[in-house]
């Protein structure tokens, strides 16, 4: 009972932090539905989110819902997880320094039946933050010679969020399957504020706004091919099922004089459909593993502006976005769990990952994403209940355009999550 008021005292703190931040300052985020969020567990976060492909008992791998089949029939699993990163953002010899905290994820799972495991949690899938300006000349005063500038100010808010529920299914063994089926909400909002020093008022004032709801589907499966005593082979494969997101978006132009105009652009978004395959060998201790994956995001919609004469065209359109391609590799040791050293009962992770843009920005490709992930286990116990697990993992991880011009962001991120792994349903024989 003490771990469990340990997690969820854990799981209150981060939460009141993240309503705190949106847990990002990227300027990317202010193009399609924001920057997407890594969806990975303490156990994998180190492993540079692989997943496919892995199939543990002891742990909840969100990143492929037909491991849900084999969790442990004893146990009941709760895992939070919290993300402090520290970035620098540069361009054209000018930098800045930015610092955010956000929840990662909360997730649980336990076994339903034999071969059927049910796993549920909460998790961000994109987030819109960041507030700029940019101050270019646009002429002289003719009277005082003074220069004068024209300011614009950027600002966004918000992303969408997922509270999930998944079901794993083990028909025979060794093949499994699962499914999540998530539910996704949240804010949309930018605004972009165009001032003149000239007359000292608003050139240009709009906002675009939504409050987006939508439903997210995935679909897994897996194979485990047992190769010599001690090694196995697991073989996984999801599908993310894409759709017209429901929900409109509102732009508001703002005059001088106090009046307003609305457009209204009528379910300008889609989420993409998705295919991922990966693979896992396990020996002894270690634990190799990688996946493919692609989102076909070409294919979706975002809000445009279209000026015709006086008029204001508000609508979707495509052209926004490219496919995105994540490739990921990882690896995780662990010596001896029943050692009594406590160093040889850690278990170690490494990882690499890199990915294709998906946003167009201003017509041209956005940026590429590299990471470089190590992690290690921290057992909570002694070595006869080492189940549950303090992960803490470190991150270095870039975001940069091929065009120059182009901001680029370099983190450094910390993330410390808590794996709890319970024997709530074993039977004791003795009272």
């Amino acid at each position: 009972m003490k771990k469990i008021f340990l997690a969820v005292a854990f799981t209150l703190l981060a939460s009141g932090i993240q309503a705190q931040t949106n847990g990002s300052s990227s300027s990317y985020s202010r193009f399609g539905l924001g920057t997407l969020n890594d969806q990975s567990q303490g156990f994998n976060r180190g492993m540079a989110g692989v997943g496919i492909g892995i199939q543990l008992g002891n742990r909840v791998n969100m990143a492929n819902p037909a491991s849900y089949a084999v969790i442990d029939s004893l146990s009941f699993l709760f895992d939070v997880g919290m993300n402090v990163s520290l970035g620098r953002l540069s361009m054209t010899g000018t930098s800045k320094n930015v610092q955010n905290c956000s929840l990662d994820y909360v997730n649980a799972g336990l076994q339903l039946r034999r071969g059927l495991g049910l796993s549920f949690g909460f998790v961000p899938f994109s987030t819109i933050g960041y507030n700029f300006y940019n101050q270019r000349k646009v002429g002289t005063d003719p009277s005082t010679l003074q220069t004068i500038t024209s300011t614009s100010t950027y600002k966004g808010e918000g992303g969408l969020h997922q509270a999930y529920v998944g079901m794993g299914w083990q028909p025979f063994k060794p093949f499994s399957v699962g499914a999540n089926i998530a539910f996704l909400w949240g804010e949309y909002s930018h605004s972009l504020k165009q001032t003149s020093s000239a007359s000292g008022t608003s050139d240009q004032n709009l906002t675009h706004s939504a409050n987006l709801r939508t439903y997210k589907i995935d679909l897994g499966a897996q194979y485990v091919l047992p190769l010599a005593k001690g090694d196995r082979l697991t073989l996984g494969a999801t599908a993310g099922i894409g759709h017209r997101i429901g929900s409109d978006v509102t732009l508001t132009h703002y005059s001088s004089a106090g009046d307003s105009t609305v457009s209204v652009a009528k379910h300008p978004f889609d989420l993409p459909y998705s295919f991922g395959i990966g693979a896992s060998w396990t020996h002894k201790g270690l634990l190799v593993a990688a996946d493919v994956r692609q989102e076909q995001w070409a294919n979706c919609h975002a809000p445009e502006e279209v000026k015709s004469g006086t008029t204001i065209i508000y609508r979707a359109h495509k052209n926004a976005y490219l496919n995105r391609t994540k490739i990921s590799a990882g690896a995780q040791y662990l010596p001896d769990a029943f050692d009594n050293h406590y160093i040889k009962r850690m278990q170690y992770r490494a990882g690499l990952s890199y990915s294709t843009p998906y946003l167009k920005v201003n017509g041209q490709n956005g940026p590429s994403e590299l990471s470089l992930t190590a992690g290690v286990g921290l057992p909570i116990a002694n070595r006869y209940n080492n189940r549950s697990m303090v992960n803490v993992n470190v991150q270095w991880f870039r975001r940069a355009a091929s065009q120059a011009g182009m901001i680029k962001e370099n983190y450094f991120m910390l993330n410390v999550g808590m794996t709890f792994n319970e024997r709530w349903f074993m039977k004791s024989r003795i009272q």
